[in-house]
Order: C-alpha cells, then sequence, then structure tokens
C-alpha cells in the first residue's frame, strides 16, 4: 500500500507513452533496424552540425536542408526544395510504387531516374534554424513513411503525428521538443508574426520521444541536456528514467541483433555524443 501511495507519477499519460513506444517498434521493423541502433546519430542545433553560411534565403535553406537530408540518410533521394507561397499546410505527395520499398540508406536507382520529390519551406523560419530543421525533418519523415510495409500504429487518420515521431526515430528529436508549438484554430504559422513551426505533437510527447530514442542509443543525458531548452530539462531526465525502467523496451533493444544490410557508405555513424 506505501509503496503505491510514494510512487511517482510517470512523466507522460500511459496511452501515450505506448503509442511512442508502438510507433518506435513500426519504424525498427519497417525501416532497418540496423540503420539506426549502428548510424543514426542525435543531430544537435549546433555550428559542427550545420556549417557554413549563404546570403540568400533560399540558398541557406537548401544548405540546411542537405544537411537534414544527409543525417536522415535520405540524401540520395531527388529531392527540390520549394519556398512556400501562400498559407496552407502542403501535402507530400505519395511516392509512386516501388520507388522506395525499404529503407537502407544506400544509394539506389531512385536518385537518377525521379520524380524529384518536392519539399516546402516557410522562409520566415530561417530565423528560427531549430524550427526550420524540424520542419525538414517532418517532410522527410512522411516521404519515407509512404515506404512503410504495415499500416502505422492508430491507422493513417495519426499520419502527422506518426511521422513526426518517425523523425523522432531519425535523430531530429531534439529540434522537434525544442520547437514543437500548436497553432490556436484557424491559425497558420506564416501568418503570424512570430515565426513558429506547427506541430502535430506537444513538447512532451516530443520530449518523451528523445527520451527513448536516447536509451535506445545509449546516450546519456548530460549529452544532450545543454541543448535541450531549459523548461524540458528536468523533464526530460523523468522521461529518461521512465523509459529505461520499462519491460517494454525489451521489445526494442531486441531489434539491435539483426544484422546489417549492404553497405554504409551513404550514412553518418552513429555517435553517442
Amino acid at each position: 500500500m506505501f509503496s503505491a501511495l510514494f510512487k511517482r507519477k510517470p512523466p507522460l499519460d500511459e496511452a501515450s507513452v505506448q503509442w511512442l513506444f508502438d510507433v518506435f517498434e513500426w519504424a525498427l521493423r519497417n525501416f532497418s533496424p540496423a540503420v539506426f541502433y549502428r548510424q543514426t546519430r542525435l543531430v544537435l542545433p549546433t555550428n559542427e552540425y550545420f556549417p557554413g553560411k549563404v546570403n540568400s534565403i533560399q540558398g541557406m535553406a537548401e544548405l540546411v536542408f542537405e544537411r537534414v537530408a544527409e543525417y536522415a540518410g535520405m540524401a540520395h533521394w531527388p529531392w527540390q526544395v520549394i519556398e512556400k507561397s501562400h498559407c496552407h499546410l502542403e501535402v507530400v505527395q505519395q511516392l509512386p510504387p516501388g520507388a522506395a520499398q525499404a529503407f537502407t540508406g544506400e544509394a539506389s536507382p531512385l536518385a537518377a531516374q525521379g520524380p524529384v520529390l518536392p519539399v516546402v519551406y516557410d522562409r520566415l523560419l530561417i530565423g528560427n534554424p531549430e524550427a526550420l530543421i524540424a520542419g525538414f525533418a517532418h517532410s522527410l519523415a512522411q516521404y519515407l513513411g509512404f515506404a512503410a510495409r504495415e499500416v502505422p500504429p492508430g491507422g493513417v487518420d495519426n499520419w502527422p503525428q506518426v511521422t513526426e515521431v518517425l523523425a523522432d526515430f531519425l535523430g531530429f528529436g531534439l529540434m522537434f521538443a525544442n520547437s514543437a508549438f500548436v497553432f490556436p484554430s484557424g491559425g497558420c504559422g506564416s501568418c503570424g508574426s512570430n515565426p513558429t513551426r506547427n506541430s502535430a505533437l506537444s513538447q512532451w510527447d516530443h520530449t518523451y520521444a528523445l527520451a527513448l530514442f536516447s536509451v535506445l542509443k545509449g546516450i546519456p543525458p548530460r549529452k544532450l541536456r545543454p541543448y535541450l531548452k531549459k523548461s524540458l530539462r528536468g523533464y526530460f531526465q523523468r522521461c529518461y528514467s521512465d523509459v529505461s525502467t520499462r519491460p517494454e523496451l525489451s521489445r526494442l533493444q531486441r531489434f539491435s541483433a539483426e544484422p546489417c544490410e549492404g553497405s554504409d557508405s551513404s550514412l553518418v555513424r552513429a555517435e553517442s555524443r
């Protein structure tokens, strides 16, 4: 009785926690677990990860996107970075049948054959690099999600939420947690004066997903805590502790033993920074 009385409340509601674990497991089943465990890295919002500078807005967007695509292991896909020209949410076009049956991070005929895949950005986010990075990562995750062999947890009705978590899975969780913002009903990121990123999930959801990623990758909290906004640092520590003690964790860790298929030459190797 007393142990239950003094048991600390979980940082996130149980249904959300189980769903995040399910999405990570879905991603591991559908997109090479060997790539995730051996090569995917936690991307940090630093000059080391995003070096260089150009004078034009379009040039800067393309420079940032190139790095995002590289870290996602999708630089070989045929992208075209396009500035958003009017205030509405762009619909990601589905890949043609057979264009991407599996995600391995390797160069493929798709890059040479096309079609070109548009990635739309809001020029207002140039002044908010973490939001810009998260937006690009979400676009890549939406395209990648079309290559999954299974319907995601919760079904396609949860596509925006699932693909945001898929972007966390690809290593961009820090940017999502720091920049998550849900616009009021009827609002839009390019309509207001404050350049922020629309988000399907809250900062709490993304911080928990970031903790899940960190535990699976063996990244200690001290390595990323300085880059997380101050209001989330204590919460992240609670999430990390919660993830570390959950029996569900073993479901995901078992994928780490799977052999790596194909070459890893086009991927960035994993680093526990």
